[in-house]
């Protein structure tokens, strides 16, 4: 059984650092296109909650003290996160297409602006995953 916990950690933990540093980088930097990395960006956050899920029924089931409360912080400022990224960032990636100049570089803005809000989210959630164990 080990063995499902180090394979489900390790997919959590990879998924969640592409997610996040993807993010930021992107968020960092409006030269790099947003649209060529949101596909894999939320399909990264769907597999984080996924094994998130696993890794709260192994470990946290049935309990819900002060590292459980932390945690549902963190969980919350992911999903926020994910909204964030699908509403701002995919819907004007996928209005880029067949769009002028002006149009496209005020979609741009808004993608950044998207992955700037998602991105401070994330670094809340890795925050609260990281210090959970403190409380």
């Amino acid at each position: 059984m080990q063995y499902v916990y180090i394979v489900v950690i390790g997919l959590h933990v990879m998924a969640g650092v592409f997610w996040a540093g993807t993010t930021i980088a992107v968020a960092r930097d409006p030269e790099i296109k947003a649209e060529r990395f949101i596909r894999p960006q939320l399909g990264a956050s769907g597999l984080v909650f996924l094994t998130g899920l696993l890794l709260w029924y192994f470990f946290h089931e049935g309990v819900f003290g002060s590292v459980e409360m932390v945690l549902a912080l963190g969980i919350a400022t992911a999903l926020i996160a994910t909204g964030v990224q699908g509403a701002l960032v995919a819907s004007a990636s996928r209005q880029l297409a067949g769009a002028d100049a002006a149009t496209q570089t005020q979609l741009r803005a808004k993608m950044t602006r998207g992955e700037r809000i998602a991105g401070g989210l994330l670094v809340i959630t890795v925050l609260c995953m990281a210090t959970a164990r403190m409380f």
